[in-house]
């Protein structure tokens, strides 16, 4: 249970519309970390039509490093796709989350480093991403991939876009995912009172991530209102959920997040997709950065291995 200390703390924190430039200095702190993980990486660039879309490659080990560059050697890839509402955020911001996940999980990362909201609005962050896994899968990036080796996963805003490539890619046919990971993905399109979730009406003031802020993020996301009603804008929205990847779908108690992401688990599973869920009990979203308290930490990057 949740301390009346720490309830007081994230009451104070959970303020209610985004101011965005403050936002993103912000987030822009987490660059400076005196306790930077360091371990073998790389950002080589690919195009997405006239656009160069960076990507930051973490490897487990120099071994991995060696291996995953020679003709002949394929290693296990986690593509990730950062939080931060489309908004805010960056690879940067995200390098000791990557960095760890790749020391943990034996499996190189590459991270994504897509254009943001509102300069980039939908689908132009969708785009990078999709675009990104693409290249990825058709080994059109210098590692030598296996797409059986190949997991997409993202956390919040890139839970997301990782449901909305998994759908985009089975629409297109131009590659297959075999797995997708959504840490407390933001998959709706109202926070509003009129939302259908209760962990929206429950969760949506005190903790952290608020439902104005997330009305804030789709407002500054969305290009027009009818985005709204686009299954790629909202995965949740999908009526057709077949032939989709086998789904790891993770949540927290405390989370406006937290229901969205167990319907959709459950719509998978009427379509026969293999899926697993786990709900972290006491916990508010944002715990893939909680290096702070090990031993939920360690039990999120165990599931992330076992996956």
């Amino acid at each position: 249970m949740i301390s009346k200390t720490m309830k007081a703390i994230l009451h104070a924190l959970s303020y209610g519309n985004i101011e965005l430039e403050s936002s993103r200095r912000m987030a822009d702190l987490k660059q400076l970390d005196a306790m930077r993980i360091f371990v073998k990486s790389w950002m080589p660039e690919f195009n997405n039509g006239e656009h160069e879309v960076p990507v930051r490659l973490y490897f487990p080990t120099e071994e991995a490093m060696q291996a995953g560059i020679v003709e002949g050697n394929t290693f296990p890839i986690l593509l990730f796709f950062h939080g931060g509402g489309w908004v805010t955020e960056s690879v940067e911001n995200y390098d000791r989350v990557c960095a760890r996940m790749a020391q943990a999980t034996a499996h190189i990362v590459v991270s994504v480093e897509y254009r943001l909201a509102p300069e980039h609005k939908f689908p132009v962050p969708l785009e990078d991403c999709y675009a990104a896994a693409k290249a990825l899968y058709t080994n059109q990036l210098i590692l030598n991939t296996d797409p059986e080796k190949i997991t997409i996963i993202g956390d919040s805003a890139g839970g997301n876009l990782t449901a909305a490539v998994c759908l985009m890619a089975r629409d297109k046919g131009e590659f297959t995912p075999r797995r997708q990971i959504l840490i407390y993905p933001a998959l709706g399109n109202c926070y509003t009172e009129e939302s259908p979730y209760r962990s929206v009406q429950e969760n949506g003031c005190d903790y952290l991530l608020t439902s104005v802020k997330m009305e804030d993020y789709l407002n500054l996301y969305q290009s027009s209102a009818e985005d709204r009603q686009n299954p790629y804008f909202a995965p949740i929205l999908e009526k057709d959920l077949r032939n989709l990847p086998e789904t790891l779908i993770l949540t927290a108690e405390y989370d406006p997040l937290r229901d969205e992401g167990e319907v959709y688990g459950r719509k998978l599973m009427l379509q026969e997709i293999m899926w697993k869920y786990t709900g972290f009990t006491e916990h508010f979203m944002d715990f893939l950065r909680w290096e702070s308290n090990f031993c939920m930490y360690r039990r999120v990057l165990n599931i992330l291995t076992s996956f």
